[in-house]
């Protein structure tokens, strides 16, 4: 039998002594009890909601009658039990929704375009590093080459995780393949066209602004800088925005055009204070008359 929370540990050894000696006699019971004594009772959720259930059933303050305890047993039975089924219920239900989930993120969605993700940041930071040591040389490349920063994986991890969340709540969402696929292609044209820069400037192209005028250091306006004046950074920036488009990341899109835009606009006119510094008049004519590549950032 069902242990009731201890009520019937309390009513019915008195209702069975007092029926056994004297069946006429009313039972003496206390007229009331402090509700702090039943504390110990409520270990458990269902046990809490039938003590609320049980006390219903007799006047506030005093204790039921000996045929009120029988009724109050019978129903407290009946009243835990609906209260575990419940719970039962609601921890099969937290183990669908759990499982739904797993299987979600472990899905055909989930593997595909997080392996997309993951490549295409081994072979972005992997080029870059390779390029890096092909034009200035092993010993003068740091890891700082790689261009991981702290506020860099912060980004990513802020992607993965929202990411994560929207797969599991709303997985239809993710598999908006024919945007999921423009991303893809944003990812491809971003880093063809940041290579390209780099393997055009050679030499020229450096990760650092570059504050001091050297001997190697020229104006490069053919190839791609006919057309573009910051390729490499007009790359990044599609790189970066398609990752999150490719990911059906609707939040992280944004963030990301606003940050990297951001950092560009602040970045690009430095930079742009010292090329006028070391080639003057030439890189007026040059700007005037060349994009930037960052959008509104002349």
């Amino acid at each position: 039998m069902i242990q009731l929370c201890g009520l019937k540990e309390l009513f019915v050894p008195f209702v069975l002594q007092s029926e056994v000696s004297n069946p006429t006699l009313p039972l003496q019971l206390p007229t009331s009890i402090s509700l702090s004594c039943l504390n110990p009772l409520c270990s458990s959720s269902s046990r809490g909601r039938f003590l609320r259930v049980a006390l219903q059933f007799a006047p506030f303050g005093a204790f039921p009658s000996p045929g009120h305890v029988k009724f109050l047993a019978f129903a407290g039975e009946m009243s835990l039990l609906k209260c575990l089924a419940e719970d039962l219920g609601c921890c099969f239900s937290v183990s669908r929704f759990s499982l739904a989930s797993l299987s979600d993120i472990l899905g055909y969605t989930a593997c595909r375009q997080l392996s997309q993700l993951l490549l295409s940041i081994i072979f972005f930071h992997g080029s870059e590093y390779v390029l890096a040591v092909a034009f200035h040389g092993r010993s003068n490349v740091t890891l700082k080459s790689l261009l991981i920063s702290r506020n860099y994986l912060l980004a990513m991890f802020f992607s993965l995780v929202e990411y994560l969340l929207e797969i599991s709540l709303f997985p239809a969402l993710k598999e908006c393949w024919w945007i999921s696929n423009f991303g893809l292609a944003m990812i491809v044209v971003g880093e063809i066209i940041r290579k390209i820069a780099i393997i055009t400037a050679g030499r020229a192209f450096t990760h650092l602004i570059k504050i001091y005028h050297e001997d190697h250091h020229k104006l490069i306006t053919h190839g791609i800088y006919r057309f573009i004046r910051h390729p490499g950074y007009c790359g990044f920036f599609i790189w970066s925005v398609g990752s999150q488009i490719m990911l059906c990341n609707p939040v992280s899109t944004i963030v990301f055009a606003v940050v990297v835009w951001h950092f560009f606009s602040t970045r690009i006119p430095y930079e742009e204070y010292f090329l006028r510094q070391f080639f003057g008049r030439e890189y007026e004519e040059y700007a005037q008359t060349v994009p930037s590549g960052v959008p509104f950032v002349n």
